[in-house]
C-alpha cells in the first residue's frame, strides 16, 4: 500500500510539474504576439492609424498609465478615479465602425472599441440637472457633447483603434468616438470627464468661433 501512494504521488507531481511548464511556455507564446491593425472589419474597409494627421494644439503628451487616472467629476453622485486598468478592465468593452471627418478637410474610417460612456456616468451617478458632460484632455484642451447625445447614439471612449491601442499620437491612453461630430469633438488623451449643467459651455475651437453643437451634416464655424 505504501508503495502504491509514493507512486501515485510521483505521477501526481510529475503531472503538476509538466502542467506548470505548459502553462508557463504557453503565456511566453502568448505574450511574444505582435499586435496587427485590422484594415478589414465585418466586409468594410478601413482607413489606416497612419492617414491621421497630427493637429494637437500642443503636440502628442506622453501620459504614465501609471500614475494616469481617469476622473469623472461635477454633477454626480459618486466622483471617481480610474486607473487606465481599472478601465479597460472594469468595463463591458464594444466595437464601432465610425468615420471621422476633420475640418481640415480629411476622414478615417476606423474600428474604435473601447468602454461607454454611459457606463462610466451610470456609476458616479449623474444628477438630475446635468445636461451636458466637458471632456478635459492632459495637454489642456477641451470639448463638450450632451448628456442626451451620448445616451442616444452609444459614445464610447475609446482604448483601441483598429484591433491595437491606441498610440500616442493617436490619444492614448483614451479618446472620445464622437460620432456624426467634427473632429474637434473627438478629444483625446481624455484625463476627465466633467458632469455640468452649464450647455452653453464652449471648449478650446468652439470658444474660437467653431459650431457648439459640432455635427458633421452642419457648417464647423458658426456665422
Amino acid at each position: 500500500m505504501r508503495g502504491e501512494s509514493t507512486i501515485i504521488i510521483a505521477v501526481l507531481l510529475v503531472l503538476g510539474a509538466s502542467y506548470s511548464v505548459f502553462l508557463y511556455l504557453n503565456n511566453q507564446r502568448a505574450s511574444q504576439l505582435p499586435s496587427v491593425e485590422v484594415r478589414e472589419y465585418q466586409g468594410e474597409k478601413l482607413g489606416s492609424i497612419t492617414d491621421f494627421r497630427e493637429n494637437s494644439i500642443k503636440g502628442p503628451p506622453a501620459i504614465n498609465t501609471t500614475t494616469y487616472r481617469l476622473r469623472v467629476t461635477g454633477l454626480v453622485e459618486t466622483p471617481r478615479a480610474y486607473t487606465y486598468e481599472q478601465v479597460v478592465l472594469g468595463f463591458e468593452a464594444y466595437e464601432k465602425v465610425v468615420t471621422l471627418n476633420c475640418v481640415e478637410g480629411w476622414s478615417v474610417k476606423t474600428l474604435w472599441e473601447g468602454v461607454k460612456l454611459t457606463d462610466l456616468l451610470r456609476e458616479s451617478g449623474v444628477k438630475g440637472d446635468a445636461k451636458v458632460v466637458i471632456f478635459h484632455a492632459q495637454d489642456g484642451y477641451t470639448s463638450s457633447l450632451p448628456i442626451e447625445f451620448i445616451e442616444s447614439n452609444d459614445i464610447i471612449l475609446a482604448y483601441k483603434m483598429n484591433g491595437v491601442t491606441l498610440p500616442q499620437e493617436r490619444g492614448y491612453p483614451f479618446q472620445v468616438v464622437a460620432e456624426i461630430k467634427w473632429g474637434y469633438k473627438w478629444v483625446r488623451w481624455v484625463t476627465e470627464i466633467g458632469v455640468s449643467s452649464d450647455d452653453t459651455y464652449r471648449g478650446y475651437w468652439e470658444s474660437r468661433g467653431y459650431s457648439n453643437d459640432g455635427s458633421i451634416d452642419r457648417s464647423a464655424v458658426e456665422r
